[in-house]
């Protein structure tokens, strides 16, 4: 009987509940987990994200998939938001797996990731394209299969120098003046999401893409 129990049990954990069936987005933040990878650049996903959760009135905080993850509605949908615990070059480890739980479509997997071509405080809306020699963006193609899904790139700003390693700049903290200019875009990157909701990828670009 043990047996026949343990296998009902593994059969529910690989069938989604009827809630599970109704959520119809992942919104992704990239970044590093670990108090020392806080303020640092790669870590402006984790923080967009946070502010969407804020905003929506949940926490990001329940652990699976690899990930911290939260649940709430936005735009009308469901939507579960996810800041992937696996560190940047695994980022797809975790979309993968609640992608797949979730039977999700890659367009209706939205990614916040660090830009370092653009300047603090822009943004930029892609529906969909390559990882731009970006790791966390490689990896979700990776795991995925599929290039095809919208992200909102936040600016950190270029490499002082072309010789400066790359590592040490993402890894590195934003100045206070830089921080203030990527928070000052949250309230537009959350009305850029809502508009990729609704399939207004027009409206997002006009949010998100402009200076401010």
């Amino acid at each position: 009987m043990a047996d026949i129990f343990d296998l009902f049990k593994q059969i529910e954990s690989k069938t989604p509940t009827a809630a599970a069936q109704n959520v119809s987005w992942l919104i992704v933040g990239l970044g590093n987990p670990g108090t020392e990878y806080l303020a640092t650049r790669h870590n402006v996903g984790f923080n967009a994200v946070d502010a969407l959760a804020k905003h929506m009135g949940i926490r990001i905080d329940r652990e699976k998939y690899h990930a911290l993850i939260g649940e709430g509605t936005l735009a009308g949908n469901r939507v579960i938001l996810m800041k992937p615990q696996t560190f940047m070059n695994s980022s797809g480890t975790a979309v993968s797996e609640a992608a797949n739980f979730y039977k999700l479509d890659p367009a209706h997997i939205i990614v916040y990731s660090d830009d370092i071509s653009l300047a603090p405080g822009r943004l930029r809306v892609r529906a969909k394209g390559s990882a731009g020699g970006h790791n966390g963006l490689k990896s979700i193609i990776a795991m995925i299969g599929s290039d095809a899904f919208p992200r909102i790139k936040i600016g950190v700003g270029e490499k002082p120098t072309p010789d400066y390693d790359l590592a040490d700049w993402v890894l590195g903290k934003l100045p206070l003046a830089d921080r203030d200019a990527v928070d000052n875009r949250h309230g537009d990157l959350i009305a850029g999401t809502e508009a990729i909701i609704k399939g207004d990828y027009d409206l997002a670009t006009r949010l998100c893409n402009g200076t401010k």
